[in-house]
């Protein structure tokens, strides 16, 4: 019966928008303005652009090439390396989602969304999107993940699709911290020009030279896009019967592909019911006035850059050292090609006179040892102001063995990463909630899942939106008095955990054993003992010796 009258509320909407079209409805003036909007914005984020291709060139180690540091030939990788192991430790603590009601009533659509959402995110193969915005979290500070509805997958079913976007490809109104806040945001993608006609004939004869030109990374390879044209996703918010509703227009060289405010189902409810660009910043450094921030990168290129010059002064001074140079007085008149063979075993010598004078060794001073410390104290400048201290990657001091040992020495020593770790959870969470409202929104059909249950069997489910939408308390004459939306609270834990940490976490269930708290005879003292102690799996533990 829910989903029947959201049909019928809908149909009354559309009867509403009908009568508005007319007056409301996007024209090409509308996508000129857009345009002009578009332009600016991009004008607003032209140093941030910049930042961010500089920085893709230090992550390769090409900062030399762009003439960052003078007369020298080689990057050393202790950037890349702490960058390395910054990913290592985001992939180390891979996030899953636990869906809290806030309802008794809920609980159970509660404890299914959980398992839903991660099949979902599963399906949209997020490890890899998860790795891949990480790394560009990494080098350019923030991470953006973009969250839609796609009507094509599920054979037309229509099902959540996750994407890593490149924030060299949206734009947004500067000076906000928060992209809601931003009065319109826009999304470009370059298209071949083939495609975009045989999807939209409408097109052809219309492409050629882009409106919007977009920054691109310095590749390796050759990169054509002449034949390319860029197409904008433009959202943005109006209010609409007093209620702040999203809207979506496609336009590519002025020409209007789809308008949501042209289109009678969403012209009121607007795009999305949730009311959000369908966007998520993951930040790692924050700024002001930006929705972006600055990453590692930023922090270390100076570090880095002091040391490939000091680096390469040493490399060049103990070439200099080992390859030995002379000076040949021209009277000497001694066979150069002779004397710089060292196979042969004669050198010939046009002359009476041979002196000291006519063949002399170009002395080379080797660099002063406090030079060599210079680098040292650098590389551990670079070490320490990023957090990559020698116990993170598994090196420790003589005489630590013992895993837990190890494991306390890396967790107290991986502040910055649990830091950095947690505000990619807060990203992570905002995700699921666009994905809960997405679900609430298009799940109409049911649509079959595989669950893997706690005792690991598995379970085929069919799961719809029935126990998401909108309850009615009341109905009096046709009046709706009162109502009620399940709402979730969203946490985030780590789905894996370091090799260290599992261990350090066998350890103690063995300690706990030898110390008999799952002897049914002391129990009590167990349960009072475990509720003053703090590890993961508490609970599940206090469980299991309550039960004894």
């Amino acid at each position: 019966m829910k989903n029947n009258k959201k049909i019928n509320y809908n149909k009354e909407v559309s009867e509403t928008a009908k009568l508005d079209q007319s007056i409301n409805s996007l024209t090409k003036d509308d996508i000129d303005k857009a345009t002009e909007i578009l332009n600016k914005y991009k004008e607003g984020k032209a140093n941030f652009e910049k930042r961010i291709i500089d920085n893709e060139q230090w992550y390769k180690m090409r900062h030399l090439d762009s003439g960052k540091i003078e007369n020298n030939e080689f990057a050393s990788a202790w950037l890349f390396n702490s960058i390395a192991n910054k990913h290592a430790d985001a992939m180390d603590n891979y996030p899953r989602v636990n869906c809290l009601p806030r309802e008794e009533s809920d609980k159970e659509a509660a404890g299914i969304l959980s398992e839903i959402l991660s099949v979902v995110f599963e399906r949209n193969d997020f490890e890899k999107i998860y790795s891949d915005t990480w790394w560009y979290k990494l080098k350019a500070g923030t991470g953006v993940y973009g969250i839609f509805w796609n009507p094509k997958k599920q054979n037309g079913l229509g099902e959540i699709e996750i994407k890593q976007v490149n924030l060299l490809n949206v734009f947004w109104e500067p000076g906000i911290r928060n992209i809601q806040n931003s009065k319109n945001f826009f999304s470009v993608e370059l298209t071949d020009n083939d495609l975009l006609v045989s999807m939209y004939p409408e097109l052809n004869g219309k492409l050629g030279g882009s409106t919007v030109e977009i920054s691109k990374y310095i590749y390796d390879d050759t990169v054509d896009t002449s034949h390319k044209s860029a197409v904008i996703d433009w959202y943005y918010k109006k209010l609409i019967n007093g209620r702040e509703v999203l809207h979506f227009c496609k336009f590519c060289n002025g020409e209007i592909l789809y308008a949501s405010e042209n289109d009678v189902e969403y012209y009121e409810k607007g795009f999305y019911s949730h009311g959000q660009y369908p966007f998520v910043f993951d930040t790692l450094f924050v700024e002001e006035g930006t929705p972006c921030g600055f990453g590692y990168i930023d922090v270390m290129k100076d570090a880095q850059k002091q040391i490939d010059i000091l680096n390469n002064a040493l490399i060049k001074n103990a070439v200099m050292c080992t390859n030995k140079r002379y000076f040949i007085n021209s009277s000497g008149a001694v066979n150069e090609e002779e004397f710089a063979d060292w196979s042969n075993t004669f050198v010939h010598v046009n002359g009476s006179n041979l002196g000291d004078d006519s063949i002399r060794e170009i002395k080379s001073n080797s660099i002063p040892e406090i030079y060599l410390g210079i680098l040292n104290s650098k590389v551990d400048e670079l070490k320490e102001t990023s957090g990559n201290r020698d116990f993170s990657q598994g090196g420790v001091s003589s005489g630590v063995t013992a895993a837990s040992a190890i494991a306390a020495l890396q967790e107290a020593g991986s502040k910055l990463t649990r830091d950095m770790v947690k505000s990619g959870f807060r990203a992570f969470c905002e995700l699921n909630r666009l994905a809960i409202e997405l679900i609430r929104e298009f799940y109409d059909e049911p649509r079959f899942f595989r669950i893997v249950m706690p005792n690991g069997t598995e379970e085929f489910i069919s799961y719809d939106n029935s126990s998401l939408l909108y309850e009615k308390e009341s109905d009096l004459f046709g009046v709706v008095v009162g109502g009620r939306k399940p709402i979730f609270d969203i946490k985030v834990s780590s789905e894996k955990s370091s090799p260290f940490t599992k261990i350090s976490q066998n350890e103690l269930a063995l300690q706990l054993y030898n110390a008999g708290f799952f002897n049914r005879e002391y129990r009590e003292q167990a349960l009072l003992a475990l509720n003053m102690m703090d590890f993961e799996g508490k609970s599940e533990v206090i469980s299991r010796v309550s039960s004894l």
